[in-house]
């Protein structure tokens, strides 16, 4: 079995780790605004993020012979009837899993990351969250700006041609090749709109909050989570039985969200939320379109993950946590792909570069602290 033993290497890990998750929602993002159900992504996304982690198990957790903690087939055979009785959104929800998780793994890794640097860390994800919140009412603002101009030009040129019946008649007899809308203008929000699965314009951002405020708090624990079935820091574990492998226990973590996503996106598909179209499991079959795009970011998010624990094994979950300034990357991509804040106002652009700052700083922080883990188990 495969272990990372040195800052060095850890770091490494979290830099490759912080490039793929910081991608993987992108690529969930181009199939949702070329309109594919949601409920059909998730379904292809939940299948290889666990094949990602089955890899993982069988290559990494299996190199060498096994230590004082056995190899992945092997434990995972000592492990199996335990197992079967077990019954702005990344910037907010990453924000919410640094603060919250990085605290409680603080803790429960003994205290190994270096306090004076992690928390300022901490102070500094804190901060860009709140930026992150700013950079989205500013952004909104914007657009709906963009919007009403775009609805005033509309009903000046409507009275225009009204005054003039025979070049409206004329336009209508041949109709003009209108090119593609740039980036950031309204007939490119307008546009966007009819095409995406999840309709977004006008919607209440109150409760868009409160749903990555949900799912950011559950997003905060499932590192510490991870952090206990690898550590046992409650000694739960009888005596001499030893702990979970990174690897195994990622695949016990990687199978469960795949009985999580299909059950809860097979019951989506026929009775959807936000306006999204009902679906069938017959026409998940037969949707085609996009699913390598899908199954693409399921790996990368499943790669993303296993990295990042590896490397929270060697030099603490706490800085681990780093990773989760992929807000970095994903805005980059958001930016070349997408065109987003493209015609922005000046303050937007400031609020975001301020937020980009604060990550940067953040990630810095906490790869800082690391510490080395005095017992691998």
């Amino acid at each position: 079995m495969y272990v990372v033993k040195d800052i060095g290497g850890a770091i490494g890990l979290m830099a490759v780790a912080l490039v793929l998750l910081g991608t993987w929602p992108v690529v969930l993002a181009v199939l949702e605004r070329r309109g594919r159900l949601p409920q059909h992504t998730f379904l292809d996304f939940s299948a290889t993020n666990f094949m990602a982690a089955v890899l993982i198990a069988l290559t990494f957790g299996q190199i060498g012979p096994a230590s004082s903690t056995p190899n992945f087939l092997t434990q995972l055979t000592q492990y199996g009837w335990a197992f079967v009785g077990l019954s702005v959104t990344e910037v907010m929800a990453s924000s919410l899993k640094v603060v919250i998780g990085t605290t409680v793994n603080y803790f429960l890794d003994g205290r190994m990351n270096k306090a004076e640097i992690l928390f300022p860390g901490v102070g500094c994800f804190l901060i860009a969250a709140i930026l992150g919140s700013l950079v989205h009412a500013s952004n909104a603002a914007d657009n709906q700006e963009k919007l009403a101009n775009n609805n005033a030009s509309n009903a000046a040129a409507a009275a225009d041609e009204e005054k003039d019946l025979t070049k409206h008649l004329l336009e209508l007899e041949i109709p003009s090749q209108e090119a593609e809308p740039d980036a950031g203008t309204a007939g490119f929000l307008v546009g966007l709109e009819e095409k995406r699965s999840i309709k977004v314009l006008g919607s209440h951002t109150l409760l868009g909050l409160g749903i990555v405020v949900f799912a950011g708090i559950f997003y905060a624990l499932f590192a510490p989570a991870f952090n206990l079935a690898t550590n046992d820091q409650w000694h739960t574990l009888p005596a001499g039985v030893p702990h979970l492998a990174v690897y195994t226990a990622y695949f016990y973590f990687s199978l469960a969200c795949l009985a999580v996503s299909a059950a809860l996106n097979v019951w989506l598909l026929y009775r959807p939320m936000v306006g999204v179209p009902s679906s069938t499991l017959a026409a998940y079959v037969l949707d085609g379109d996009g699913r390598g795009l899908a199954m693409l970011a399921g790996m990368l998010c499943g790669l993303g993950n296993a990295l990042t624990f590896m490397a929270g094994q060697a030099a603490g979950y706490a800085a681990a946590d780093s990773v989760q300034a992929l807000p970095l990357v994903s805005t980059f991509w958001a930016v070349a792909l997408f065109g987003e804040y493209r015609r922005s106002s000046r303050r937007t652009y400031t609020l975001l570069a301020s937020m980009l700052l604060m990550f940067t700083v953040a990630m810095v922080l906490l790869m800082a602290s690391s510490g080395s883990r005095s017992i691998i188990h």
